[in-house]
């Protein structure tokens, strides 16, 4: 067992002379004590008298906290003197002082204690002092020995008291004084308790407050240690346990100024959120701070936790239900003892005489007045009868610390009787071992007791003094209208870890919904925190917008590049993939002129085949015709490449084919043009053929001009294999919600645009041609409609760039680019099948009689104009 840290003797001696000044004969007798005879005497202070006012050190009466308690050691005292198993041949004596609620008063009384010891130390200066005339000086009957004392209440009392105590070495043992700072074995080394301190208890109540579900809290504590440090306790573990933030933490003065309460409602609305209040103050500043709310008409805004100082009383709240409603207070547990309830309902003013303050107490209880010194009580008083019972002609309800004096007389009890079985073994009495007692041994059996309490819980004290943690907890509510019930309800309890019964719980408004504490709401789903500095439990709440998604409560991240967030931005989701499909709009009007075209050009193709040998079909240049209509047919056929899904082979047949048709129709043309603009230019100058203008000759050169096409194409598809791919960012729309991945093939606009720039580049230099061949005889009948259909295919290219180029940034681009291209690539198709070919297979058709070799005349040799060499395909069939 730890030793205590004992008071150094040389400043002990240096204080008796002070001490003893402090301490006149006669003093106590003069305040007033109660005083039972006992072979060991033990000290009690009690707040009988509230503090005094107007230079008064003692007020009014207090009846629960005075009187029951002092009464309960008086009760606790007769047990323990008729209980032959405890003490055995000892009786207990006991000096019960009114502290008057008032530390510097208290300190004044509770040096009678130390009366007996300091005499004692000073009986050698009076050695050889003599009255005149030679008589010895008279001395006072000796005080009594007090070997331990019970109380104080206040903490700040019990502290006062506790450093004179120390000195002498006396224990003390409090019932209700609750401050953390007396848990310094260091400075309070003789001193314990029956009741848990307030670290137990603002643990309890932090954990009340994080089971609520709030996490703004203001403090509210009366000036002084329990106050004071009853709420620097919970500072300090709600910081440590995180979670709860405190909004203010204001003090109530010891002597408040008027106005002071409105002051402090003012303060707390200052932080309204903070409906929370977490309150450690005496009974008069918590009716007064109640008073101020409903003052302010804020009934029903704050939130109360109230320390055991409010606990279960009804003093604080008597005519202020209405403010407190809601209210969860804490107590240490208790029990209310049966047998003190027999024990104080039967006192009366003739078997009570003991206890000096008890006709006062009677007065008060009974609302009467006795008569004193012969003088008969004013008219507006009735006078008391003594024949008025406690609990029948007056309400009596036990006070909550009654408890707790009793387990501390107790506890006092067991501890000089071990040390008494140790010092005194087989002794009935006291023995010389125990006269006088030793503090210091006494404290030790003191914390080494255990017992079952009045109670039934065990009463036992850790190396630092202090009871384990017990609590109940409470709940003022309103009456309820239908079961009657109301007051304060238990809801729960405490030791060690919290039980609350949350459905038991009413409040004001939604009776079943817990009302809000917090500095800033919930942040709802797609929402991160952004904390404001300095305070933890406030934020603001922004919104995860875009593409991010909320990742943990304080961050925000954007979804991967294939993903795109939840509705409510929580998470992410596969970003849905669309393509051109077949039933598509937009691939309802290529696919028609496609089908059109083909059939138009199947139709062409097969009437030229089937007349293959008629003029019209030679003239036209049989060869090249079918060429061109192969093209042409190539032509229409990409559209069915362009909506079909995108893979690996359709990648590639659109690489190769989508540039082929058009350099397959534009080679031929330019073949065409080209030829009949040399033979016309030739037939200026001589009559000699040029060169190359045979059906052979011609195929070779549309075949060589072709294969440039087919080369860059085979080279491209060796050096980059064809691929589909998944473009998420060509349709990732401002609102996720709409945003599309696209399935195409690894094709970019440039690209594209460069499989068919050979093409262009050939319509180009075609329509050069065309220009320059306007000028040939009608004989050469298909110069001019090739002419026409160059200029109006470079009409339908010019018109497609800016289309396919300025809608790239459309959400719709998929769909309008493939359109526009199929239908530009159709149209072109269509204009070079219906300027060359519609016309010749009308007249093939329907006007057989028009193709027939038309006889020719003799040419004149004194022609002026020598007409050109006739090959096949220039001659006009008349």
């Amino acid at each position: 067992m730890a030793e205590p840290r004992r008071a150094p003797r040389p400043l002990l001696f240096a204080l008796l002379p002070t001490l003893a000044w402090l301490v006149p004969a006669g003093l106590t007798e003069a305040a007033g004590s109660v005083r039972l005879a006992g072979g060991l005497t033990l000290g009690g202070l009690f707040p009988v008298h509230a503090r005094g006012a107007a230079g008064r050190a003692c007020g009014t009466l207090k009846k629960e906290q005075g009187v029951h308690r002092l009464e309960a050691m008086l009760y606790a005292l007769d047990r323990v003197n008729a209980d032959p198993s405890l003490l055995p041949g000892v009786r207990l004596g006991a000096r019960l002082l009114d502290t008057c609620s008032r530390d510097t008063y208290a300190l004044e009384q509770a040096l009678s204690f130390v009366q007996a010891l300091i005499r004692g130390r000073g009986d050698g200066d009076e050695a050889g002092v003599r009255c005149p005339g030679g008589a010895p000086p008279l001395r006072a009957a000796p005080p009594e020995r007090v070997v331990a004392v019970v109380g104080a209440s206040a903490s700040s009392v019990s502290i006062m008291v506790a450093n004179v105590l120390r000195l002498f070495a006396i224990p003390q043992i409090s019932y209700a004084s609750t401050a953390p700072e007396l848990s310094d074995s260091t400075r309070y080394d003789f001193f314990s308790r029956v009741v848990p301190p307030d670290s137990y208890q603002a643990q309890a109540m932090v954990d009340i407050v994080r089971a609520l579900g709030w996490n703004y809290v203001s403090t509210l504590a009366s000036e002084g240690n329990y106050g004071e440090s009853g709420v620097e306790a919970f500072v300090q573990i709600s910081r440590e346990a995180g979670g709860v933030c405190i909004a203010q933490s204001i003090k109530i003065p010891r002597e408040p100024k008027p106005g002071e309460f409105n002051k402090v409602i003012r303060r707390l609305m200052e932080t309204p959120n903070a409906r929370g209040i977490i309150i450690f103050a005496n009974e008069d500043d918590i009716r007064r701070v109640l008073e101020a709310a409903r003052q302010a008409n804020l009934t029903g805004h704050f939130l109360w936790v109230g320390s055991d100082s409010w606990g279960a009383k009804t003093a604080p709240i008597l005519n202020l239900e209405d403010v407190a409603t809601g209210a969860i207070t804490i107590l240490p547990k208790r029990a209310s003892i049966d047998g003190f309830d027999q024990y104080f309902m039967t006192r009366s003013l003739e078997n009570n005489r003991r206890n000096i303050w008890f006709a006062e107490f009677w007065e008060e209880n009974f609302n009467c007045k006795l008569t004193s010194s012969g003088t008969q009580s004013d008219d507006s008083t009735r006078k008391c009868t003594g024949e008025e019972r406690i609990g029948r002609d007056s309400t009596y309800e036990q006070e909550g610390k009654v408890q707790f004096v009793i387990d501390a007389v107790y506890a006092i009890a067991h501890a000089l009787h071990s040390m008494h079985q140790a010092l005194c073994p087989g002794h009935t009495g006291l023995c010389p071992a125990m006269e006088p007692t030793d503090g210091q041994m006494l404290l030790q059996y003191i914390r080494a007791v255990r017992f079952n309490g009045s109670a039934g819980t065990p009463v036992m004290f850790n190396e630092n003094g202090d009871a384990p943690g017990r609590y109940d907890i409470f709940q003022y509510q309103a009456a309820n209208g239908s079961t009657g019930s109301g007051g304060y309800q238990a809801v729960g309890q405490w030791a060690e870890t919290l039980r609350l019964d949350v459905e038991v719980l009413q409040w004001s408004g939604d009776p079943r919904e817990v009302p809000p504490s917090q500095c800033s709401l919930p942040c709802g789903p797609g929402e991160r925190k952004k904390m404001v500095k300095g305070v933890p439990c406030c934020w603001h709440c922004e919104a995860c917008d875009g593409y991010r998604f909320q990742v943990d409560e304080f961050t925000c991240e954007a979804c991967p590049g294939d993903m795109r967030p939840t509705p409510n931005h929580t998470g992410c989701r596969p970003t849905p993939v669309v393509r051109l499909t077949w039933s598509s709009p937009w691939a309802a009007p290529p696919l028609l002129l496609a089908v059109l075209g083909i059939m138009a050009t199947t139709t062409v193709v097969v009437t030229f085949v089937l007349h293959n040998n008629t003029p019209i079909v030679r003239a036209s240049g049989r060869e090249l015709s079918y060429v061109l209509l192969t093209g042409i047919f190539l032509i229409y056929a990409i559209t069915f490449l362009m909506v079909a899904e995108p893979g690996a082979a359709i990648c590639a047949f659109r690489r190769l084919f989508l540039g082929l048709g058009t350099t397959l129709s534009y080679s031929a043309l330019l073949t065409k043009t080209n030829r009949i603009y040399r033979i016309f230019e030739q037939g200026k100058r001589s009559v000699t053929p040029p060169p190359f203008i045979s059906p052979t000759s011609q195929l070779v050169i549309t075949f060589s001009l072709t294969s440039v096409q087919v080369v860059g194409v085979v080279a491209w598809l060796g050096a980059q294999p064809p691929h589909s791919v998944i473009d998420y960012e060509e349709q990732r729309t401002v609102d996720p919600e709409q945003a599309r991945g696209v399935l195409k093939c690894d094709m970019s606009d440039l690209s594209l645009i460069g499989c068919l720039g050979y093409s262009l580049l050939l319509m180009v230099t075609c329509t050069v041609y065309a220009i320059k061949a306007r000028g040939v005889p009608e004989t050469f009948n298909e110069a001019k409609p090739i002419g026409f259909t160059m200029y109006t295919t470079c009409i339908i290219w010019l018109a497609f760039v800016p289309i396919f180029f300025g809608t790239s940034q459309s959400a719709e681009k998929i769909y309008i680019q493939t359109t526009t291209l199929t239908v530009s690539l159709s149209l072109s198709a269509s204009v070079s099948l219906g300027m060359l070919y519609v016309p010749k297979t009308y007249v093939i058709i329907f006007h057989p009689e028009q193709n027939v070799q038309k006889r020719k005349r003799s040419l004149k040799a004194t022609s002026t104009m020598a007409a050109p060499p006739k090959a096949e395909g220039t001659e006009d069939p008349k």
